[in-house]
């Protein structure tokens, strides 16, 4: 009786922008071909933003079909896209493996900015944010962060005309629980051999990881530092923000501290303004006390409301009392309108529904 062997499973392809510059070489040469044709590859992955072997039309076929022979690119697409009457315009990215996540642009008359996300969902849990109710799935690496610039770039070119100006992490996700990758996609959207973005152009926010601030600043990574902040003391922070059990605001106001000491830059508080919770002239009185921590600024935010939660916009009158009380003690302080109401501008909110679609 003759029995068949199950044939083995296919190897799988290495993505190849998870191989170094120096690992690119060594397997080229490895394979007949001259060291010069790796930096040749580095181009075409990040200067050129490449989404596959064939494009590199300066390598021989032979070569291509090398590389196409061993490895893979593992691009980001556009799933679904929503503009929105302001112009803003969100995307559903997806992934190789099928995972969703979001990026927006958001135009202005003296910026055009991109907010991209660094984890598919999130294990922070705020109450007030959509993607606090999204399972974290796993990180992304940095080739994943970095398309979504490059497919955020391509929309404002293609549809405003300009450039891509800013940058700043605080789509799905928390940056500091991902931060080899969120600092090596800073480096590639910097290099003048990727994006040659300014990094005072790009700002990673964070929900408070006071032990990766630290880390930030030991590490000199050359980007602005925002803190989601949203309350002004712990009890209030620790209702909407469970990370804050575990990283005070005095654990929190140490690790800004140190980070200000050590590469002179200031930092920026995010505060949305929530009805009935953080808007009275209290909790401006004990935001005032934090903005003397260190040079700050300050921007209060529109909440754009989601279904899980019941927070609200705080009322006009309230925000402008609120915003007035900090200028008047000369705490630079910016208002930053909600953006793209009619759509699913909140984050997690689009690829929640993606999510939906596909089930």
């Amino acid at each position: 009786m003759l029995f068949e062997l199950p044939l083995a499973p296919a190897p799988t392809k290495r993505d190849i922008r998870k191989l170094s510059a120096d690992d690119l070489k060594a397997f080229l040469v490895e394979h007949g071909e001259k060291p010069f044709r790796a930096k040749q590859v580095q181009e075409w992955l990040w200067k050129n933003a490449a989404g596959s072997f064939e494009e590199m039309n300066n390598l021989s076929l032979a070569t291509r079909e090398l590389l196409g022979a061993h490895f893979v690119i593992n691009g980001v697409t556009v799933q679904n896209q929503q503009r929105s009457n302001d112009g803003t315009i969100k995307s559903a990215f997806k992934l190789y493996d099928g995972n969703i996540v979001e990026g927006v642009l958001i135009p202005h008359d003296t910026r055009m900015t991109a907010c991209i996300s660094s984890q598919v969902g999130c294990s922070l849990t705020c109450k007030f944010c959509a993607t606090g109710y999204m399972d974290r799935k796993r990180n992304l690496d940095a080739a994943e962060i970095y398309d979504q610039v490059v497919r955020i770039r391509e929309q404002c070119e293609g549809q405003y005309g300009t450039p891509l100006t800013n940058i700043v992490y605080m789509g799905m996700g928390e940056p500091l629980l991902n931060y080899a990758n969120v600092v090596e996609s800073v480096r590639r959207i910097t290099a003048p051999d990727g994006l040659n973005m300014a990094p005072r152009r790009i700002t990673i926010s964070t929900a408070g990881i006071a032990k990766m601030i630290k880390k930030l600043a030991d590490d000199d990574v050359k980007a602005n530092l925002a803190l989601s902040l949203h309350a002004p003391t712990d009890a209030k922070r620790n209702e909407i923000m469970p990370i804050n059990e575990a990283n005070s605001l005095g654990a929190l106001k140490e690790a800004l501290q140190y980070y200000h000491a050590k590469t002179g830059r200031k930092v920026t508080y995010e505060y949305i303004v929530f009805e009935n919770f953080n808007d009275t002239l209290e909790d401006a009185e004990n935001l005032l006390k934090i903005s003397k921590w260190l040079p700050c600024k300050i921007n209060l935010i529109e909440y754009n409301p989601i279904e899980n939660a019941d927070y609200r916009n705080t009322g006009e009158e309230n925000l402008m009392s609120f915003h007035q009380y900090l200028a008047d003690r000369g705490v630079q302080t910016n208002l930053r309108r909600s953006r793209g109401k009619d759509i699913d501008a909140a984050c997690g909110q689009l690829a929640v529904k993606e999510k939906a679609a596909a089930a």
